[in-house]
C-alpha cells in the first residue's frame, strides 16, 4: 500500500483541450478517495495518469516514495478496473483471475493461493470454472475486481465500475466494495459521476469541474458546507435550490424570501436551500410562497416540485443547458417532506426554513459566504 500524490498535474490534449489544470491532491495510505464530477471534468484523466495510460503535460505523480511519470504502466504496481469489465471471454474465471500473475511469472503455487484467497473473499468459489458469458453483470464485475486485487497492488483504481449494473445490484456492490476496502485497506481511487456512490463509499470526496479541484473533504462536510455554487448545484439529489437575491445592511432578499444575516457584504448573492430543509409549516421562520407543480410520492418521502417568485441561478453543474430566465419568471423549487404530507398540483402554501440552514454565495465569484 502507498499514498498517491498529484503535485500540480496538468494534462493538455491536442487541440489545446485542458483536461487537468494544476491538480494538487494527496490520497493517504489506505484511504478510499472518490473523484466525482460531471462528464468531462477530468476525473477519468486523473485516474489514467496514475495508471500510466496518460502522461501529464506538467507536474508530477507519486505513488509511495516514487515519482512514476516515466515509469511504464506494468511497473507502477497499481491495478485498474474499467467500466466495461474487460474480461477475456475464452478464459474461465480462474484463468481470468490468474492471467496477470502468469504474465509476471509468479510461481504456480503462489498464483493458486492468491486466486483461491480472492475468490473466497468475493464469493466466486462456485464460479471458477465458468466463462464470462455464463455470469451475471454483478458476477463479472466481481471477477474484474478480483483480477486487479489478486496482484496485491499498492493502489487500486476504479473507473465507474458499477455504472453498467442495475439499481438494485449497484446497492449490493457498493456494500461489497466498502466491506472489501475495510478488510484489505488498499489505497483506492474511485471515479464516478454518481453522487450516491460518492457520498456512501468515500472517506473523502474530491469534487471536480473543468479539470480543477473545486472542493475536498468528508462527504457530509462537502454536502453541509459547499465551498462554491458549483459544488452546491452538483452535490445533492435533488440538488440545492438556488435563487438570485440581494444583500443590503445585513438583510437578504431573494424573491419572496427575506432573512437577516449579519456581517454579509452588500451586493448580489445567490441564496441556497437544500430540499430537506424546507418545511410546509412556516412557524415564524423565514418563508416564501410556493406553487406546487408535481408531487412524487416515494414511500419513505414525498418530493414536491414547484416554483416561487424570483429567478434561478445557473451553477455550471447542469449536464444540459438551462434556458435563461426572463424577467418576471419564477424560480423552480424542490422540497422533500415526510410521507404523511399531502399536497396536490396547483396548491399554494408558504414554505419555511430555519435561517441557519440557508446558504449564501457571492454571485460574482461563486464562493460561499460564511
Amino acid at each position: 500500500m502507498a499514498e498517491v500524490v498529484f503535485d500540480g498535474v496538468t494534462k493538455v490534449f491536442p487541440g489545446e483541450t485542458v483536461a487537468l489544470d494544476d491538480l494538487t491532491l494527496e490520497i493517504a495510505d489506505g484511504e478510499f478517495m472518490i473523484l466525482v464530477g460531471p462528464s468531462g471534468c477530468g476525473k477519468t484523466t486523473a485516474l489514467r495518469c496514475v495508471a500510466g495510460l496518460e502522461r501529464p503535460t506538467r507536474g508530477t505523480i507519486r505513488v509511495g516514495d516514487r515519482v512514476v511519470n516515466d515509469v511504464t504502466p506494468r511497473d507502477r504496481d497499481v491495478a485498474m478496473v474499467f467500466q466495461n469489465y474487460a474480461l477475456y471471454p475464452h478464459m474461465s474465471v480462474y484463468r481470468n483471475l490468474a492471467f496477470g500473475l502468469r504474465q509476471r511469472r509468479v510461481p504456480k503455487a503462489e498464483i493458486d493461493r492468491r486466486v483461491r484467497e480472492i475468490s473466497a473473499m468475493l464469493g466466486l468459489d462456485d464460479l471458477l470454472r465458468r466463462r464470462p458469458a455464463q455470469l451475471s453483470g454483478g458476477q463479472r464485475q466481481r471477477v474484474a475486481m478480483g483480477r486487479a486485487l489478486v496482484r496485491e497492488p499498492r493502489a487500486f483504481l476504479l473507473d465507474e465500475p458499477l455504472s453498467n449494473l442495475d439499481a438494485k445490484l449497484r446497492v449490493q456492490m457498493r456494500a461489497e466494495l466498502k466491506r472489501l476496502h475495510a478488510r484489505l485497506g488498499i489505497t483506492t481511487i474511485y471515479v464516478t459521476h454518481d453522487q450516491t456512490e460518492a457520498m456512501t463509499l468515500g472517506d473523502r470526496i474530491a469534487v471536480m469541474s473543468n479539470g480543477r479541484l473545486q472542493q475536498l473533504g468528508a462527504p457530509q462536510e462537502v454536502y453541509d458546507h459547499p465551498a462554491n455554487l458549483f459544488v452546491a448545484g452538483f452535490i445533492g439529489s435533488p440538488p440545492m435550490n438556488l435563487v438570485r437575491g440581494r444583500a443590503e445592511g445585513g438583510r437578504v432578499v431573494a424573491g419572496d424570501l427575506t432573512f437577516e444575516r449579519s456581517r454579509i457584504p452588500d451586493g448580489e448573492v445567490a441564496v441556497g436551500i437544500r430540499p430537506e430543509a424546507l418545511s410546509p409549516s412556516a412557524d415564524g421562520t423565514p418563508s416564501f410562497e410556493f406553487l406546487v407543480d408535481v408531487v412524487e410520492p416515494l414511500g419513505d418521502e414525498v418530493v414536491v416540485h414547484g416554483t416561487t417568485t424570483g429567478s434561478t441561478v445557473e451553477t455550471g453543474a447542469e449536464e444540459e443547458e438551462v434556458p435563461t430566465q426572463v424577467e418576471g419568471a419564477r424560480a423552480p423549487i424542490t422540497a422533500r417532506f415526510d410521507p404523511g404530507v399531502r399536497l396536490a398540483p396547483g396548491e399554494r402554501l408558504r414554505l419555511g426554513v430555519r435561517p441557519d440552514r440557508i446558504h449564501v454565495f457571492d454571485l460574482r465569484t461563486g464562493a460561499a459566504i460564511p
